[in-house]
């Protein structure tokens, strides 16, 4: 199977390639708009700044290639957050695959909000044989609100959602190359979906 990595100057890449290789997937890095549309499977991450991750994507094209893509995709972190219509970071418009915005948590918790935290209301294939409230690592100060898309919910200050689903797109707050033998089991349920589950 092949397993692209969007590569726009944003996201911690080398530890999404190693939780692939754990899985037997040498998944590569790539900006080539041919060769992402050709992969099986793509990934679209990101740790960083909204408004200069969505300049870098439209100085490469990738703003107007991702939206169009037909296989599984997954945003995760930052990716995800710009999967949706807006996001308060940098006041920012995303790709609006997911119709949902992204509000900045209140200074009445810490933020950014940093470490384990429980996923729940779990839908979706990509949740295969993955209890409800498992522990996810999460790093974010910024958050999807709750939308009929969510497929998973988090609470921190408020609930909001931490997965999101539209069609063949597929969006994670959390790090699942970070989150031990659960986040491990929703990487492999992402190479084993079928379509629109």
């Amino acid at each position: 199977m092949k397993v692209t990595i969007i590569n726009y100057g944003a996201g911690n890449i080398k530890s999404i390639q190693f939780a692939f290789h754990r899985l037997g997937i040498e998944a590569k890095l790539s900006d080539d708009s041919e060769e992402i549309q050709n992969s099986d499977r793509v990934i679209f991450p990101g740790v960083g700044q909204a408004s200069s991750a969505m300049t870098k994507l439209k100085q490469s094209g990738l703003d107007t290639l991702i939206p169009n893509l037909k296989q599984p995709v997954l945003g995760i972190c930052l990716g995800m957050q710009l999967m949706c219509n807006h996001t308060e970071e940098g006041n920012t418009k995303g790709l609006g695959i997911f119709d949902v915005n992204v509000k900045r948590f209140s200074n009445t918790v810490k933020v950014p909000q940093m470490g384990w935290n429980t996923i729940g209301s779990l839908k979706s294939q990509l949740f295969k044989n993955i209890e409800d409230e498992s522990y996810m690592y999460l790093v974010h100060s910024f958050y999807a609100e709750s939308c009929s898309s969510m497929i998973a919910a988090t609470n921190y200050e408020r609930e909001y959602a931490s997965a999101l689903q539209n069609n063949n797109f597929y969006g994670v707050q959390f790090h699942p190359e970070k989150s031990g033998k659960v986040g491990t089991q929703i990487l492999k349920n992402f190479l084993d979906l079928t379509p629109n589950t």
